[in-house]
């Protein structure tokens, strides 16, 4: 029941048409979000395998692609300032170590 789809009429019956819009805007905002917060992972593994690979030049390009996205992550909501700050630092760290 926990994992029906909000489409499902039966379930939806006796809820509230409010309720009902609420639910399809809640899952519309989390398929949205889960690829905002893939794409911004998925830059940050690329710029540290690049650290890895001691290929700096691309790794201090893939850098801005890879602040870019946690800079739209963060402002969107899908993870908090401090946290986007804290990874923008440790990518700089590691980019700047090798």
């Amino acid at each position: 029941m926990a994992d029906a789809k909000v489409g499902n009429k039966k379930q939806l019956q006796n809820r509230k048409k409010s309720a009902v819009k609420a639910a399809r805007q809640a899952e519309r905002r989390h398929v949205v979000n889960m690829r905002r917060s893939k794409a911004m992972k998925e830059a940050v593994k690329d710029t540290n395998k690049l650290v890895i690979a001691k290929k700096m030049t691309e790794a201090v390009k893939m850098l801005s692609t890879s602040y870019a996205a946690i800079d739209k992550a963060s402002k969107r909501g899908v993870i908090s300032a401090n946290k986007a700050a804290r990874m923008k630092s440790a990518l700089a760290k590691a980019v700047g170590k090798k």
